[in-house]
């Protein structure tokens, strides 16, 4: 005869599948590292459209700098004498380089905040040298084509088609709106003509920079989500972690238990010194000292409940200290008094009765 027997056995305890949301602790290791949830579309798009922005308000300042410039070297040029004459050359390359900067370094100083600035409010302040350690995984051929043929290649690959067909069609969009014009530029002023061609530009720049945003803000949800992803843990990723950072439960309880012994040493040392041993008479006892030296009032220096307080009067046994019965005056004490502290005042009384007792006893 055969007997099957069925086990339900929870095998997601010994799963290493990551699907546990990430610790802080692993979260901050991984932004150590550098690993952050981060879109290089938003920076691009928002350094695209910041520039071109500035492009927009600088025109007039750009035209009139480069019709200057312009007019400087036709002027030179027009006549063979001043051409050759080295104040003149020296003049007009300083100029045209103080133009240029004067031109770039607007632009330039646009482009370096607004980069810090994408950065910034995606990640925060964050420095770390770690993703500039050399990777020599990164170099195994095998490792590379996994990498050309991967989930984030192919999410790439979408986003530069989606990039390519959004401008694409902007362009396309403004030639059909304008083909007339542009078709007469031939037969346009110079100052219209050139007016018109960087209005398109900038106009077409500043369109396209706003989706490019827009979809900078989709691939940045996918990057959060991817990132999450990565780092997820497994169960015993989490157990491990745990035991890290607050210690193996083991080791720690007995750690506690060898404290435990080490001050039930200490206070089983003291029951000796005591004068007497209030008790209940057997589920509490507490241990009385009193000593001028020491405190203005009687003071417990040992308690104990049940087994501890059975080993309490024991020793007090073997030590020939008094114990008394008490059973009001002992609830109260243990309740209401640490070792090492003086009783209460209100116990004063019952407590200097029991003394009393114990020294007429001893003849004190």
């Amino acid at each position: 005869m055969i007997v099957l027997y069925d086990f339900n056995i929870n095998l997601s305890l010994f799963s290493e599948e990551k699907t546990e949301r990430a610790t802080p602790k692993r979260r901050r290791e991984a932004r150590e590292k550098g690993q952050v949830a981060k879109s290089r579309e938003i920076i691009s798009a928002v350094l695209l459209l910041l520039i071109f922005w500035c492009l927009k308000v600088l025109s007039g300042f750009i035209y009139d700098s480069l019709t200057f410039i312009i007019t400087k070297f036709l002027t030179i040029f027009s006549n063979a004498e001043e051409l050759y004459k080295a104040p003149n050359i020296y003049g007009i390359f300083i100029q045209s380089i103080w133009i240029f900067m004067t031109i770039m370094f607007p632009i330039l100083g646009v482009a370096l905040l607004a980069s810090i600035l994408a950065n910034y409010l995606q990640v925060g302040f964050i420095f770390s040298l770690k993703p500039l350690t050399p990777n020599f995984n990164k170099l195994n051929p095998i490792e590379g084509i996994k990498r050309l043929f991967s989930k984030n290649s192919l999410v790439e690959l979408v986003k530069a088609f989606l990039k390519m067909f959004l401008i694409g069609y902007f362009i396309y969009d403004f030639l059909k709106d304008n083909y007339l014009v542009i078709s007469e530029l031939i037969y346009m002023e110079l100052n219209s003509s050139v007016s018109f061609i960087g209005n398109s530009i900038i106009t077409i720049g500043i369109r396209s920079s706003i989706v490019l945003f827009i979809l900078a803000v989709f691939d940045y949800g996918y990057q959060l989500w991817e990132f999450e992803k990565n780092i997820k843990m497994s169960k015993q990723e989490i157990k491990e972690e745990y035991k890290q950072v607050e210690g193996n439960p083991q080791i720690k309880s007995k750690i506690r238990e060898k404290q435990r012994q080490l001050s039930l040493r200490r206070m089983m040392a003291e029951v000796p010194k005591a004068d007497v041993i209030i008790t209940n008479p057997s589920h509490y006892a507490i241990a009385i000292k009193y000593d001028l030296n020491i405190s203005e009032a009687p003071m417990v220096i040992a308690k104990g409940k049940d087994l501890i307080a059975n080993r309490i009067k024991d020793c007090a046994k073997q030590s020939s200290v008094p114990i008394i019965e008490n059973k009001p005056l002992a609830q109260a004490l243990y309740k209401t008094t640490e070792i090492g502290q003086q009783i209460p005042v209100e116990m004063y009384q019952a407590v200097a009765e029991l003394l009393a007792f114990v020294y007429s006893l001893k003849n004190k």
